[in-house]
């Protein structure tokens, strides 16, 4: 997805944030919008909305002094989502279809967002996701994809997400035994987004292999990646990606076996997918699917 104008006046509104969030001085908060403005004014309009956005963001940082603007409130998520991890697998074990409630609840996690606008209440989110349908759904192909799939790149979004992440992997683990999964995560703080030693303090390892993929953008890019991401990317029979930072950047790739799962959030999301906000999504990559080639 290449950058559109809406992008730009987020990326402003997200600088107020940071102030917001991080109970800045007056002084401070100015000059956290001077950089925004900055940066915006020289966004590059051939490259996704996380490309541009990031430098901004690690200029904030260095201003602030900090290396990790969120690491608070990214630990906060994080056990937020852990008291909510009995309630999760207790809908799994009651529920007719395992997987299709894993993955609803891998995406509700997805409404914890810093980057958005969308309030959200962890407990109701989990409760109304599961009794809703998919706006986009292409959960059958996905399905029959993890059927045959020996290995499986699992891309992270945002730090309390990898506590859901962790429950559908396991149910995958579950049902299709011989799957190996890899658990991508950013190379750097970015945003609220997970980082490598994040998921290791949240057992991701347990379920996955967790990756440094190395990739600094609050989105995968490939170009951006290790040498080792990129192989396993290359390899893998199947690649899911949570949340919209990673379709913003994964969309206009070809040829990629690539399952989104995210709930809609933002004006130009929404257009580039046909969906309303607040819908959920569980879309496929590659168009030539059909019943035919199952």
């Amino acid at each position: 997805m290449k950058i559109q104008n809406a992008c730009k006046e987020c990326v402003v509104k997200q600088a107020m944030r940071v102030g917001d969030l991080l109970n800045l001085s007056k002084n401070d908060k100015s000059a956290i919008l001077d950089i925004a403005n900055i940066h915006t004014a020289n966004f590059d309009d051939i490259l996704s909305p996380p490309q541009n956005a990031y430098k901004f963001y690690e200029d904030a940082a260095e201003y602030l002094g900090v290396e990790d603007i969120y690491k608070d409130i990214k630990k906060s998520s994080s056990k937020k989502a852990k008291e909510f991890e009995a309630m999760c697998k207790e809908y799994i074990q009651n529920a007719s279809d395992k997987l299709l409630t894993a993955t609803k609840i891998a995406v509700a996690g997805n409404v914890i967002d810093l980057a958005s606008y969308m309030q959200y209440d962890l407990k109701e989110e989990l409760e109304k996701i599961l009794e809703r349908e998919f706006f986009i759904d292409d959960f059958t192909y996905l399905k029959i994809v993890l059927q045959k799939a020996k290995s499986v790149v699992y891309i992270s979004d945002n730090a309390g997400e990898e506590i859901f992440d962790k429950i559908y992997i396991e149910i995958i683990k579950e049902l299709f035994c011989d799957i190996e999964v890899y658990y991508f995560t950013r190379g750097k703080p970015i945003i609220n987004d997970i980082t490598y030693q994040e998921a290791l303090d949240s057992m991701i390892d347990e379920v996955a292999v967790v990756i440094n993929s190395g990739v600094p953008t609050p989105g995968f890019v490939l170009e951006l990646a290790d040498k080792e991401a990129v192989r396993l990317f290359n390899e893998a029979d199947l690649i899911i990606a949570k949340g919209m930072g990673n379709y913003e950047c994964l969309s206009e790739y070809e040829g990629f076996n690539v399952f989104y799962l995210f709930k809609v959030k933002c004006c130009v999301v929404s257009e580039a997918v046909n969906a309303p906000l607040g819908a959920l999504v569980c879309k496929k990559s590659l168009e030539e699917y059909n019943e035919q080639n199952f």
